[in-house]
């Protein structure tokens, strides 16, 4: 990464993950009045929303792609939207191994576009993904303990949080970009 970044210190650097949205409240810590056990509703299907999140690195925002299937071509769709988000700049892109990154539309769309360099997280290691960290807040705002009565407006509230706010990462710190990156300027 840090070769990129000194041969076009403009590069965007991203990290790119999936997650599905259930109807289902994930619970967490809940006040309730002491005696009285509070009711959490439980949805029986099992009807889901998918998203790709990807957050730019230098600046927090988040770019949402949201799909009923994760797969290949809507893989390439959600990348397309990010070249199409940023025009003329290099792309370093960061994502983990999943089986629909790989596949004809995503090997189309990296030839037509040598601008956008992928690099794979190592297999296993979410926690190395500075997206998880978005899903994991936006869990927290919208998701857990939520009183939706629909999956759809769930899930435009999730997505409404991932485009409204920005979300910081130190994952370009922590590996030594803004030590690099001010001389190259």
């Amino acid at each position: 990464m840090i070769d990129t970044a000194q041969e076009d210190p403009s590069t965007i650097f991203l990290a790119e993950d999936e997650a599905w949205m259930y109807l289902q409240a994930t619970t967490m810590t809940v006040w309730a009045v002491r005696g009285q056990t509070p009711v959490v509703r439980v949805d029986p299907g099992r009807t889901k929303v998918g998203f790709y999140g990807t957050i730019n690195l230098h600046t927090g925002e988040e770019l949402v792609t949201r799909s009923t299937e994760l797969n290949n071509t809507m893989t390439a769709q959600h990348l397309q939207e990010i070249l199409n988000h940023h025009p003329a700049r290099r792309i370093v892109l960061l994502w983990d191994r999943a089986k629909w990154h790989r596949g004809p539309a995503i090997r189309k769309l990296l030839a037509e576009n040598p601008r956008l360099q992928l690099i794979e997280f190592p297999t296993a290691a979410p926690d190395l993904n500075p997206q998880e960290q978005v899903w994991k807040k936006t869990r927290r705002a919208v998701s857990h303990n939520h009183i939706f009565p629909k999956l759809p407006e769930l899930a435009d509230c999730f997505e409404q949080h991932l485009r409204s706010n920005k979300f910081s990462s130190t994952f370009l710190e922590r590996y030594g970009y803004n030590l690099v990156c001010p001389f190259l300027i």
